[in-house]
């Protein structure tokens, strides 16, 4: 791995370039591809600040810890940044594993045979559900913590859904008057 290491109101030192790319060479095996860090190490009255940037293997990752000394701001930082590696790796690991079963599952799966299998994988609720309009309808949506609300639509006698949006707004689901598909 590539480190620049920065000094700001403090001498330069080579034990502490040493010490921070030490630290450092230690994320290689994290990392698939070379990449480059950008430590700045700065003191400003009593706080000593370690601030630390990887860029590379499609990451940008920055950690930025103070403490009263040095070298316990630097571990925490990189404590924080392989964290952040370690975290980012999981997702991808997961998305690529994600992508690899949904192709590898058969289209035509077997549905279960029986109702006791049916609920073992489906969660069934059983609710009541009464005949109001829509304004009241959306009415009891603001009452309640729900996103969704079924009921029977008393102009039509036809059961209803009303949903909460992403966008804050409503949106209601009807039967078509024409039967079928």
């Amino acid at each position: 791995m590539h480190t620049s290491v920065t000094f700001k109101n403090l001498d330069p030192s080579e034990h502490l370039k040493s010490y921070v790319s030490d630290k450092l060479d230690r994320f290689d095996r994290y990392l698939d591809n070379p990449a480059e860090a950008n430590v700045v190490l700065s003191v400003e009255k009593f706080r000593h600040i370690a601030e630390i940037s990887i860029a590379g293997d499609r990451l940008n990752i920055i950690g930025k810890e103070e403490t009263e000394d040095m070298y316990s701001s630097i571990d925490a930082a990189i404590d924080k940044i392989k964290k952040q590696i370690k975290k980012s790796k999981q997702k991808i690991r997961e998305h690529r594993l994600g992508l690899k079963s949904r192709t590898k599952t058969p289209v035509t799966e077997e549905m279960p045979a029986t109702e006791e299998a049916l609920s073992r994988e489906i969660k069934i609720v059983n609710i009541d559900y009464k005949p109001m309009d829509v304004e009241e309808a959306v009415m009891q949506m603001g009452l309640v913590s729900h996103n969704f609300l079924v009921f029977t639509n008393a102009k039509t006698d036809t059961v209803n859904v009303l949903y909460r949006r992403k966008d804050g707004h409503y949106g209601l689901i009807q039967p078509s008057s024409t039967p079928g598909f």
